[in-house]
């Protein structure tokens, strides 16, 4: 896989994890969703104008877009398992802007990944 080619897989991996963690602060700012009949419309606008959750969803496109360009250019038996490094992402970003705890199983999993990656990488 050459330069340019990773590239496009890790940027689109990385706003894939990035959109995630948008959408789950849009989430916290209005608290858990609990859907019924009398109240989904409200519910959607309340979180279609929560901008975190925008953002986040602007991110999913543009992840798509680049995505495919990283696609167009390297088997899919090696970009998609690269998506694991959003776990990854998303573990630091969770913590880090969340403040959520990531326990020693976690990161002995993350760790786990990596090794992955790493070995997926030297196919």
């Amino acid at each position: 896989m050459t330069l340019p080619t990773f590239g496009f897989i890790f940027v689109g991996i990385c706003l894939n994890a990035i959109a995630q963690l948008l959408l789950k602060a849009g989430t916290n700012a209005v608290g858990a969703i609990h859907l019924t009949a009398g109240n989904w419309f409200s519910t959607g606008v309340k979180l279609a104008t929560q901008l975190p959750i925008i953002a986040g969803l602007t991110c999913y496109v543009i992840s798509v877009v680049v995505w495919i360009i990283g696609l167009s250019r390297v088997d899919v038996t090696i970009a998609y398992p690269l998506l694991s490094l959003g776990y990854i992402i998303n573990a630091v970003g969770a913590w880090y802007f969340l403040g959520e705890v990531v326990s020693a199983q976690r990161m002995l999993a993350i760790g786990v990944i990596i090794v992955g990656v790493f070995l997926l990488t030297r196919s």
